[in-house]
């Protein structure tokens, strides 16, 4: 039986539409039509009551949620947990992200997301692992004990997820071209973060493969006067993404505000590089044994330092709308489209478009969100777990 969404005003591309429906059928958007149309008069219809009808969103950097850190349990009961509390704020899709950990916990991270992904867990599209293959310099809030470099012997560990996208966060300077080169030839997608790189050292890594920037400004070598780099080098380069955390303390919404001018908007991407607190009321939580205080959108360890933040995809759209002054179709995309595009999946999802999985969020206009789709299955039937 197809389903007939009318009465919604639908994103498709740069702006909103209304007067169409959207028909779904067996997961996947089958047509955009006119609500006279014989298709949509024949199917199931549900009435969006003029709410907004926008493409899911996709966060490539989700540590946890519901309660739950990916660190602590990396298993497919996580993954579960962590993709239903993020839906509630309209993610649609994500890589749970795994924190700095000895090989043996990336290697049990790897199988539970393979796992999930046969298991049919909603939202799941991969993994995101971040470190440890960082530069200790730029560590933040990530273990130094665990920190290493990268050779040629992690690398069947780090190519090792099939169905699904691996996306490595690494510091090029502790690795080779080389080995980048073989990342991605494998079909990792590689991104620079907690580096101390120069710009030429980020350069020679672009040269090879690499395609974003994690968590941009944070954790990175900065713009000087006579040293562009990691932050230089991610700014001028037109082809990669930034992945970028909107909440008001990661960044400066100044400072994002000229990042948006240095290159095209659909280079940046929204993240929320969230941790257990979202979707809960806990002020608290453990991160490798260090006790982490939610203060509104951020988490600070007990030094005062960033640790990953309290916020949704919901909340990072509207503040790049509140915040950074961007129409809403742009910080849509940002949320949707554009990482995607970065994950390579806009042949699949992204976008509300005939052929593409219907992965759907309805908001109202403060962009709350009253519910979502994956594949076609609505919320209010239960996550599809």
């Amino acid at each position: 039986m197809s389903v007939a969404l009318v009465n919604g005003r639908v994103l498709r591309k740069d702006r909103l539409t209304q007067g169409r429906c959207v028909l779904i059928e067996n997961g996947r958007i089958l047509a955009i039509v006119a609500p006279s149309d014989r298709r949509a008069r024949r199917a199931e219809r549900c009435d969006l009551g003029g709410q907004l009808l926008l493409p899911g969103f996709i966060d490539s950097q989700v540590n946890g949620g519901g309660g739950v850190l990916f660190n602590d349990a990396p298993t497919v009961e996580t993954i579960r947990a962590i993709g239903r509390a993020h839906r509630r704020f309209g993610t649609t899709g994500f890589l749970p992200t795994l924190i700095s950990a000895d090989l043996d916990v990336v290697a049990r991270a790897i199988a539970a997301v393979r796992s999930a992904l046969e298991a049919g867990v909603p939202g799941v599209l991969g993994i995101h692992i971040e470190g440890p293959f960082l530069n200790v310099a730029r560590k933040g809030v990530h273990d130094p004990a665990k920190l290493r470099d990268l050779d040629a012997s992690a690398l069947g560990l780090l190519t090792s997820l099939t169905g699904g996208r691996t996306l490595v966060t690494l510091a090029p300077e502790v690795t080779t071209p080389q080995i980048i080169e073989k990342l991605v030839a494998s079909g990792v997608v590689v991104s620079a973060g907690h580096t101390n790189a120069t710009y030429a050292e980020i350069g020679t890594a672009l040269r090879h493969g690499l395609r974003g920037f994690t968590h941009l400004f944070n954790a990175m070598s900065q713009l000087t006067g006579r040293e562009p780099g990691a932050v230089g080098a991610a700014l001028e380069d037109p082809s990669s993404w930034c992945g970028i955390i909107v909440d008001g303390e990661h960044t400066d919404p100044v400072v994002l505000r000229i990042a948006l001018r240095c290159k095209a908007h659909d280079r940046f991407m929204l993240v929320t590089d969230a941790m257990p607190s979202v979707g809960t009321d806990n002020g608290s939580f453990e991160l490798q044994g260090r006790r982490i205080t939610v203060n509104g959108y951020a988490c600070f360890d007990e030094d005062g330092r960033l640790a990953g933040s309290n916020i949704d995809m919901a909340s990072c759209v509207r503040n790049a709308v509140s915040m950074l002054g961007l129409p809403l179709p742009d910080a849509v995309r940002m949320a949707s489209e554009w990482p995607a595009e970065f994950l390579g999946l806009t042949h699949d999802t992204g976008r509300i478009a005939p052929g593409l999985k219907a992965n759907l969020v309805l908001a109202d206009d403060a962009l709350n969100v009253v519910e979502t789709w994956i594949a076609g299955r609505s919320s209010r039937d239960g996550d599809g777990g």
